[in-house]
């Protein structure tokens, strides 16, 4: 009787795990992520077209040079050893965003590192202006090499973007760095991004899009519940760490 009873909890089990996998094979994120991928399959960008515009001789000596430098060259390999396959990673996010079908856009791109979401944007016909700290000696050259515009400004919490000369129709930041301290300690909480989604919106052109790729961090720290429950709140769309507003940053009035 009691090996019965072992069994048919056993049995209940296994079918609460089939269940949740099922679950989440069907869920809204498991179909977005689908349709994204199909996209990238039906539409696809030539990637090999965009680094084609690059000058490899310059490109190869900068590698060499960080190569040596043993104090950073770890730091800085997935850029530089991993160039071609960075530059794949940013075309398939203009893809996502089907910026290689559509009319010219006005795009900003928060902590825009050595560029080259830029890049491939403004291949595509695209306006594009970077933000980041100029802190990076790495990310100088790249950004020349790239031949993409950059304001060199420092996110942070409840300080304005300065004026930027123009509003824009799509606003991005992948793997957010401004939202932490180095440590991971000063996380952003609600208050921190309220206030920014407001000053954000001052930059943003009516029905323009905002894209973040929330860098969580190891262990998450980074993108506490309470924010993730904030942006939808505030009609976002997310996924896993993508949060995405489709038409503006402002609070929705109730």
């Amino acid at each position: 009787m009691a090996r019965n009873r072992r069994g048919a909890k056993a049995e209940r089990q296994r079918g609460m795990k089939l269940s949740h996998k099922v679950g989440k094979i069907f869920s809204r994120e498991a179909h977005v992520r689908g349709l994204r991928r199909l996209r990238r399959k039906l539409r696809p960008i030539s990637v090999r077209r965009i680094l084609d515009q690059i000058d490899r001789a310059r490109l190869t000596e900068i590698q060499s040079r960080w190569a040596s430098s043993t104090a950073d060259a770890e730091k800085y390999k997935k850029y530089l050893a991993g160039f071609d396959r960075w530059m794949e990673v940013n075309a398939q996010r203009a893809q996502d965003l089907e910026l290689h079908h559509c009319e010219p856009l006005d795009i900003l791109d928060l902590g825009c590192g050595g560029g080259f979401f830029l890049f491939v944007c403004k291949e595509l016909g695209h306006e594009c202006l970077g933000v980041d700290t100029g802190e990076d000696r790495l990310f100088d050259e790249l950004i020349d090499l790239l031949r993409v515009d950059r304001y060199v400004w420092k996110i942070l919490p409840f300080q304005p973007l300065p004026d930027l000369g123009r509003q824009f129709d799509l606003i991005t930041a992948f793997a957010t760095g401004f939202n932490a301290d180095l440590e991971g300690r000063g996380v952003w909480q609600v208050k921190e991004w309220d206030f920014f989604l407001n000053d954000l919106q001052k930059h943003l052109r009516p029905d323009g899009r905002v894209l973040f790729g929330i860098n969580t961090g190891p262990d998450g720290r980074r993108y506490p519940e309470e924010v993730r429950n904030f942006f939808a709140q505030r009609g976002a769309v997310l996924e896993r760490n993508r949060v995405y507003f489709t038409h503006g940053c402002l609070a929705r009035s109730s």
